[in-house]
């Protein structure tokens, strides 16, 4: 189910429930109102008590309307993401193949056949772009087909030995082609800006080295508890100590190392 329908469906169902709301406000507003023993306060009263009778049936049809309304929504975003992972892989292995000088024919077919499974998978996540009973519409996302195009020309069979540019090419049109879906496909995924996104270029851990004063006392313990505790081979604790001693003072970009005493 995409954006469009799940905002369509839930405008008609809360357009519906708030009709049924009003009605029943006016129905009990009303009937208090208009002449005893009247048709109208009879009918206004039968209203009310019909609405008030129907209300827990009401309720709960439309909570099960909803609940499937969004079913099909997360099924639908599965799906989404699912085709979007074999895109993924399509592109990777057309862009591999573009980068062999000569690529036998079992290649060319294999890699064929990934973009060709990503093309008709498209089907069970989208129909047609004006398909009817009788007409087979239009596919909905055409760089997958340009993709497929660009593949085509580096054909073994016809094409033996594609030059560097060529193939430089091709690659470069099927990365603008990519490009191109990316941009149009994700959109259905309502996708949100990161909390804290990372923007600069070259970023580094902010966070110094080092722990909290309990986690070191809750590590000094710990330690204490198992050295009361014999083991069965020492050598083994003998090198496990080494390892970590030996791998907190060899600095890295992430780990800071204090100078040994004495050392500047």
């Amino acid at each position: 189910m995409t954006r469009r329908n799940l905002k369509a469906k839930l405008t008609y169902t809360f357009l519906l429930l708030g009709a049924v709301l009003l009605l029943a406000a006016v129905a009990r507003f009303s009937y208090p109102l208009s002449e005893n023993g009247s048709l109208g306060a009879i009918a206004w009263q039968a209203t009310y008590e019909y609405l008030k009778d129907m209300s827990l049936l009401i309720a709960t049809g439309g909570v099960a309307y909803l609940t499937n309304v969004y079913q099909k929504r997360s099924s639908f975003i599965d799906s989404l993401k699912e085709e979007w992972r074999d895109v993924l892989h399509a592109k990777s292995a057309l862009l591999e193949f573009t980068h062999l000088e000569q690529p036998t024919s079992q290649q060319y077919v294999a890699t064929f056949n990934v973009l060709s499974e990503t093309i008709d998978n498209m089907r069970t996540v989208y129909r047609n772009v004006g398909e009817t009973r009788e007409l087979v519409g239009t596919y909905p996302f055409e760089p997958l087909h340009d993709m497929r195009r660009v593949l085509q020309t580096l054909n073994p069979v016809k094409n033996l030995n594609a030059p560097d540019e060529g193939r430089k090419q091709a690659r470069d049109a099927i990365l603008h082609s990519f490009y191109a879906l990316r941009e149009s496909f994700l959109e259905e995924l309502d996708l949100e800006e990161p909390t804290r996104p990372v923007l600069m270029p070259g970023s580094r851990r902010l966070k110094k080295s080092g722990t909290t004063r309990y986690a070191a006392l809750w590590q000094a313990r710990q330690v204490k508890r198992h050295a009361k505790v014999a083991t069965s081979d020492p050598t083994i604790d003998d090198l496990h100590k080494e390892l970590f001693d030996r791998e907190q003072s060899t600095p890295k970009a992430w780990r800071n190392v204090a100078p040994a005493p004495g050392k500047a």
